[in-house]
């Protein structure tokens, strides 16, 4: 963080997935893949679906009722709020606004933030300067995603991947001796944006018959150019972290990447020097859940006891866009 601002720390952290699972036995049933071939290529066995009628907010509702439970804070306690989502409610109002209303922060404002699968660190980011900056004492930073509504469940390639849910930390100023947030880095690289996209519905290709017909309202994705992009960049942005803050990555008690594919998990851990005790991979129940991934995979961290008060703990996700992001910490809870 900059110097002369306030430390933050994660006062509390929860998630909500639904209940409803898709296994890969029941996509076996939808389109011609096979749950060797899922495991195989991607490390997914089963993801949650909303049932119809849930949507962001609502997940984003739980998972920010158990974040503030365990501050020990009421929602007229939080001053900001920013949801990372890729699937917002609707086009506006931003579902932060939705959420403000549902939590009954009547003190708080905020707004939606698109990032896609680094939604969850770049809001992260965002929220923690609200804090440091002394604007907010605490903020409630979201990442949640209903990639179910988005998703073409007749393309083998992309309904595979992806689940829903949703995660939330509130953050708040730390004591000169607590663990806090220690920096952050991101970048973007618009020309990859075709790579990983939702062709359709915004003001270059709004909603016609045409639209629909193509299927343009679903993910498309070049799974190849994504893989080799998120591999090095997850690489390349965790090492100018470390290496800004003056560490190696052998200091490192526990490295939380985006779970979108256990073989960009893996391939980026091993260009770190990592072993497998230090890297978090629960895609497996959860599949891709976009902004959600991060914060599901601290918690079961967390409950699985590998995640400790004081570790030092690497977040790195890479998400359409492109967009790039890491933020180094020391673990608070």
């Amino acid at each position: 963080m900059v110097r002369g601002l306030r430390r933050v720390k994660i006062a509390g952290l929860s998630t909500y997935v639904p209940p409803r699972l898709l296994t890969n036995a029941d996509l076996e049933r939808m389109v011609d893949t096979s749950d060797e071939w899922i495991l195989q290529r991607t490390g997914i066995r089963e993801r949650h679906i909303v049932d119809e009628g849930m949507a962001t907010s609502d997940m984003a509702k739980e998972a920010s009722l158990g974040a503030l439970r365990q501050a020990g804070l009421a929602p007229d306690d939080i001053g900001f709020i920013v949801v990372g989502t890729t699937t917002p409610d609707m086009i506006f109002p931003s579902t932060a606004c939705l959420l403000q209303d549902k939590l009954g922060a009547r003190h708080a404002w905020g707004f939606d933030l698109g990032a896609a699968c680094s939604g969850f660190t770049y809001a992260l980011t965002t929220g923690a300067q609200m804090v440091a900056n002394g604007a907010h004492d605490y903020a409630l930073v979201i990442g949640a995603d209903t990639m179910s509504s988005i998703i073409d469940y007749q393309d083998r390639t992309t309904c595979v991947l992806f689940g829903d849910g949703a995660g939330a930390v509130v953050l708040a100023p730390a004591d000169d001796e607590e663990p806090a947030l220690i920096d952050f880095a991101h970048e973007v690289d618009g020309s990859g944006g075709m790579a990983l996209c939702m062709p359709a519905g915004g003001s270059r290709l709004p909603a016609t018959h045409d639209t629909v017909e193509k299927r343009l309202h679903y993910v498309k994705q070049d799974g190849q150019t994504v893989f080799r992009f998120a591999v090095r960049k997850t690489e390349e942005i965790s090492r100018r972290l470390l290496q800004r803050n003056g560490l190696q990555p052998s200091e490192i008690d526990l490295f939380v990447s985006h779970q979108a594919n256990r073989r960009i998990i893996t391939a980026a851990a091993e260009r770190l020097g990592l072993p497998e005790s230090k890297v978090v991979i629960n895609l497996d129940r959860f599949g891709n859940t976009t902004g959600a991934t991060i914060p599901l995979a601290l918690a079961d961290a967390a409950a699985d006891g590998r995640l400790r008060r004081g570790d030092l703990v690497l977040l790195a996700s890479v998400g359409a866009g492109f967009t790039v992001g890491s933020i180094l910490l020391k673990w608070s809870l």
